[in-house]
């Protein structure tokens, strides 16, 4: 047998002739469909290499551990958030990413103290207590007793009882009948009792609903009502649902402060007064406000070789509530977009095209930081190839939304075939999806109509245990659900900057759900939230 090196010129020429003869009785090829993502053959590199880096020397526990530990809670507007800020510019010029701090408005200047508070009659008992964001403090230790907010008939009667509240400790929240979570009385409780227990529970609810109401002011303005009557401060409890657990949100009183109590608590000097066993309490509870204080976002940027005008956008907020560390709301996000970056810079340093980190500000106060952002640059906006957000705890990424957008999955199919199934194995698009109104950032740049979509992930008990809760710690991080983010986010990233073209815009008719009837693209007209007005 003949045998030619196929180096040779002989053999590249006879095999030139044969590929002929071949072709000539074959029918030709059907076309190839439209290239969305790039090859599979050259994205196989890059993609092994990001799996394998942040296997091997992740950076995610020391982000973390600084940022939720040593740096805590990053409320807008307070020192916390500006230290917050220095650190993650420090950070990202260590790893030699350009990073910068923009402004783009002013809050309420506000820095928490120690809140302290103790059952003094008619027994002593150290209460669990957090002061509410932009609360007064007592101005050094306060004394009082405590009163239940009255079971009136009219506005009329409330006003006349009003006065009584001066120098009182008044108690506004509905009180919980029992403190255990509904899963526990379904694991332990007779079926019955469990099913009298819930029809109990609506009813009081019910009632004490009403008995706001016959005030004539609502649940949100009473704080500020009592603090017109010369009370000494409020006392509420928004029970989770969850082993002790409360959420903490913002103040609006000037004077008077509001200081939520754990259910078991709040549930003690309920009955306690309610019962005329006369509960008095010793409070204090520090805090210092100011004059507003700018506030910005941080944005990091790897500079596009190929196409610099066009972006590929990682997205988390960066502010968080502050009675505990933020560490699923949002920190889990910063420091998956963080990890994402320092990834893409030692292996991709050089991206097809720009590729940025947006870590935003004011996002818990009506997304007022990447609202401003979007507004404030249009050709970012415009040029937006994709935007990924995450913003839902520390759980693996589970669905994507295609907010809306009829081309959309195409390009995320295309991606996640790439991807190990290690990796996003688990991750269901929603196909077409509806463009998010808000609740999260990238409703900032879906509004126009930008391919921007939300990470959403597994739920860990996020929204019981740590979503704006006392309870958002350090220690609720699911560190492999978290690796496995920040795989996905560079990986994404990657694919998204690579491809011969951004995520299509293309917008399905959005209907009603119930009605079926035809529903408007949401539009990016609400202005940015007031300091002054705001409550929560």
């Amino acid at each position: 047998m003949l045998r030619l090196r196929l180096s040779s010129p002989v053999a590249r020429r006879l095999a030139l002739s044969l590929a002929m003869l071949l072709l000539a009785g074959c029918p030709p090829s059907p076309p190839k469909p439209v290239t969305v993502a790039s090859p599979v053959s050259a994205s196989d590199t890059m993609i092994r290499r990001i799996d394998s880096l942040e296997s091997t020397s992740s950076e995610l526990y020391d982000l973390a551990q600084a940022l939720d530990d040593s740096l805590g809670p990053r409320l807008t507007g307070s020192p916390q958030q500006q230290a917050a800020i220095s650190w993650a510019i420090s950070r990202y010029t260590a790893w030699g990413i350009p990073a910068h701090a923009e402004s783009y408005g002013t809050w309420r200047a506000w820095t928490r103290g120690p809140t302290h508070v103790d059952l003094i009659a008619p027994r002593v008992r150290t209460l669990e207590a957090v002061m509410r964001a932009w609360s007064p403090g007592t101005k050094g230790t306060a004394e009082g007793d405590v009163v239940v907010l009255p079971g009136v008939s009219t506005p009329a009667e409330f006003a006349q009882w009003l006065p009584q509240a001066k120098g009182k400790w008044v108690l506004i929240a509905f009180p919980q009948p029992t403190c255990r979570p509904d899963s526990n009385w379904t694991k332990w409780g007779l079926p019955e009792r469990v099913e009298r227990m819930e029809k109990e529970r609506a009813d009081a609810e019910s009632a004490w609903t009403r008995r706001v109401a016959a005030t004539g002011v609502s649940a949100r303005d009473l704080p500020d009502k009592l603090e017109e009557a010369e009370a000494q401060g409020v006392f509420s409890s928004q029970w989770s649902r969850g082993w002790g657990v409360i959420k903490v949100f913002g103040a609006r009183t000037q004077r008077l402060p509001v200081i939520e109590l754990s259910c078991e608590d709040y549930g003690l000097l309920f009955r306690l007064a309610d019962r005329g066993q006369h509960p008095r309490v010793r409070v204090n509870a520090e805090s210092s406000s100011g004059a507003d204080t700018p506030v910005s976002n941080v944005v990091a940027e790897l500079r596009g070789r190929e196409k610099p005008d066009e972006y590929v956008m990682l997205s988390a907020h960066f502010d968080s509530w502050d009675a505990s560390s933020g560490a699923t709301d949002n920190g889990t996000g910063t420091v998956v977009m963080m990890e994402a970056m320092r990834i893409l810079k030692l292996l991709y340093p050089q991206p097809k095209r720009t590729i940025l980190a947006g870590h935003w500000s004011g996002e818990e106060q009506g997304l007022n930081g990447s609202r401003a952002f979007a507004a404030d640059h249009p050709e970012i906006v415009k040029g937006l190839a994709a935007l990924f957000n995450q913003d839902n705890g520390t759980g693996r990424v589970a669905t994507i939304s295609m907010q809306g957008l009829s081309g959309a999955d195409r390009y995320f199919q295309h991606w996640l075939e790439v991807i190990p199934a290690t990796v996003a194995g688990g991750v269901k698009l929603v196909v077409p999806g509806v463009p998010q109104t808000g609740g999260t950032d990238n409703a900032s740049f879906i509004c126009y109509g930008a391919p921007a979509f939300s990470l959403s992930s597994t739920e860990w008990d996020y929204r019981t245990y740590t979503w704006h809760t006392d309870r958002d710690t350090f220690d609720k991080i699911a560190w492999e659900d978290l690796e496995a983010n920040a795989k996905l986010v560079a990986m994404l990233a990657f694919l998204a900057s690579e491809a011969p073209s951004g995520v299509p815009r293309d917008r399905v008719p959005l209907k009603d759900a119930k009605t079926g009837a035809s529903v408007a693209w949401p539009k990016c007209t609400e202005p940015l939230r007031d300091p002054s007005k705001y409550a929560r």
